[in-house]
């Protein structure tokens, strides 16, 4: 078995998952850096390497976890790195003989739409588009998964499709819960599903060990709706016309004062909650409820302040959150833009 994105965050939980398992002979870790899994065997290199084929060979299956998803990334290299890995990876695992690929998006690519199925199935369309931070590559990704048995024919690819993640993670939507109010669009219907990182590293597992292929749907059973999310959180909402909370998003992003584009916020307005059918009747559960997931992730959150996708320091909180939070930061874009424009004048 093989793990790209070895040395950290999820691609290390799943090497060492799997180096600790008594189905898996060897583990072959690959990434840019070596990690902390003695029991894994080493190669550091750069995922859009063509010699990683070479340091394939052996491999049954590669599980391809080196994918950038950071907020702060610069999008055009971010792109570039997702995009050109992967197809690497998919080209050089046929080259070495390796007869699966399993790969990890997002449920986000099934797009959060109000005519959306609650919940959905896999089999759904991917009506996502690109305005979402990251979703552009990740269908993307998913383009290159449906080619690749058609270009490389022996070869399987499985992707699997986590809701909302949480556990070490820092997203447009886990930064939702870091605002003093939870901003609400009038008019819509947000439901939230989540998946724990440990849940998606079992799924992983499973999937690894081939119990499970295909496009997999990872998530928490069920869904929250908005109400039962205020009650369980204590945060009080917010609501907003969708103009006014869509075109403060879109000011703010396109003069750079947050890294989230407005098309974050469909994703906290619509549904796009997953069934988990095929892996449920594969023989997989998973272990975290969203309750359970919710409340981790408050506790990860606590102290951090971010308003429409900025996260704020101590002295900006201090002035922003004691001035009615993000009602005035986005109430107040106006200003904002109107002084960033009498700025880029005096240049």
């Amino acid at each position: 078995m093989a793990v790209t994105g070895a040395a950290a965050g999820i691609g290390a939980l799943l090497a060492q998952r799997l180096a600790e398992s008594e189905e898996i002979k060897q583990v072959i870790a690959i990434d840019e850096r070596r990690g902390d899994v003695t029991e894994a065997t080493w190669h550091v290199l750069d995922v859009r390497d063509p010699a990683i084929a070479d340091k394939l060979r052996g491999a049954d299956v590669v599980v391809h976890l080196a994918v950038d998803l950071d907020l702060e990334t610069d999008p055009a290299a971010r792109t570039a790195y997702n995009v050109r890995g992967t197809q690497t990876v998919l080209t050089a695992a046929a080259a070495a003989g390796v007869h699966r690929v399993v790969l990890c998006t997002s449920a986000m690519v099934y797009g959060a739409l109000p005519e959306n199925d609650v919940p959905l199935s896999e089999d759904a369309e991917l009506r996502a588009t690109a305005d979402a931070t990251g979703v552009g590559d990740l269908l993307e990704i998913e383009r290159l998964a449906k080619r690749a048995p058609r270009a490389h024919p022996g070869l399987n690819v499985t992707v699997l499709r986590p809701a909302v993640l949480v556990g070490g993670t820092d997203t447009a939507l886990t930064r939702y819960f870091e605002s003093p109010r939870l901003l609400v669009v009038a008019g819509s219907r947000p439901t939230w599903q989540f998946c724990h990182v440990q849940d998606l590293v079992s799924a992983l597992e499973f999937a690894t060990l081939e119990k499970a292929e295909g496009e997999l749907a990872v998530g928490c059973d069920g869904w929250l709706e908005q109400e039962e999310v205020e009650e369980l959180t204590g945060i009080r909402r917010m609501e907003l016309p969708s103009a006014v909370a869509l075109g403060a998003a879109s000011r703010l992003h396109r003069l750079g004062l947050t890294p989230s584009p407005a098309g974050d916020l469909a994703f906290t307005m619509h549904p796009w909650v997953v069934s988990g059918s095929r892996l449920h009747e594969a023989g997989w559960r998973p272990r975290w409820t969203n309750e359970e997931v919710l409340a981790e992730l408050l506790e990860e959150v606590s102290g951090r302040h971010t308003v429409v996708g900025r996260r704020l320091g101590r002295k900006d909180a201090a002035t922003t959150l004691g001035a009615a939070g993000a009602t005035v930061a986005l109430v107040g874009t106006a200003a904002l833009v109107r002084r960033a424009r009498k700025a880029r004048r005096r240049l």
